[in-house]
């Protein structure tokens, strides 16, 4: 993906999120809405730093969280929550801190399977969540990309993010 396409990407990111937050202060019950709001911030978190993009991916597990108590079966927020999970693990470089993230990854991912068995990407995801950790040992094996990130190697913070990021968001393809 080029940068004008990655720039248009977060633009319309960030108006989803923003309309999202507005439409919240009027119904604070709207799953849906919670649930497109955890989503922006979910994709947000691709264009950030290490650092800022945990933080938005806890924001996003709060809207996730959120509209789970109003609705908790509702499959696609499960699988959300299940990709978060599994974003914040990969930004995670310590691997005994990573796994408690991969653990619930897989939980949210397999209760999707559950509520909606037929849905292929949840068992996709599900099954790539059971791999995960031994990608995450890769990725982050020999000062992995998120210390770099961290350290600002790379050809910039933000895009070294983005290079661990892209790993479990495939699964959203």
């Amino acid at each position: 993906m080029d940068n004008s396409s990655d720039f248009e990407r977060m633009l319309f990111f960030e108006h989803a999120r923003k309309a999202a937050e507005s439409s919240y202060n009027e119904d604070p019950l709207d799953v849906e809405n919670l649930t497109r709001w955890g989503g922006a911030l979910l994709e947000l978190s691709q264009y950030k730093s290490v650092a800022e993009a945990k933080k938005m991916l806890d924001d996003a597990m709060l809207k996730f969280d959120e509209a789970l108590m109003i609705d908790p079966n509702k499959h696609n927020v499960l699988w959300c929550m299940g990709n978060a999970n599994t974003s914040y693990a990969f930004l995670t470089p310590n691997t005994d801190e990573a796994k408690p993230y991969f653990e619930k990854a897989v939980d949210y991912f397999s209760q999707a399977v559950d509520a909606d068995g037929t849905n292929e990407l949840y068992r996709k995801s599900l099954e790539v969540a059971f791999k995960a950790p031994e990608l995450h040992k890769q990725v982050h094996k020999e000062g992995g990309l998120a210390e770099r990130a961290v350290l600002g190697e790379g050809p910039s913070t933000s895009t070294s993010a983005k290079v661990v990021y892209t790993i479990p968001l495939l699964t959203r393809k």
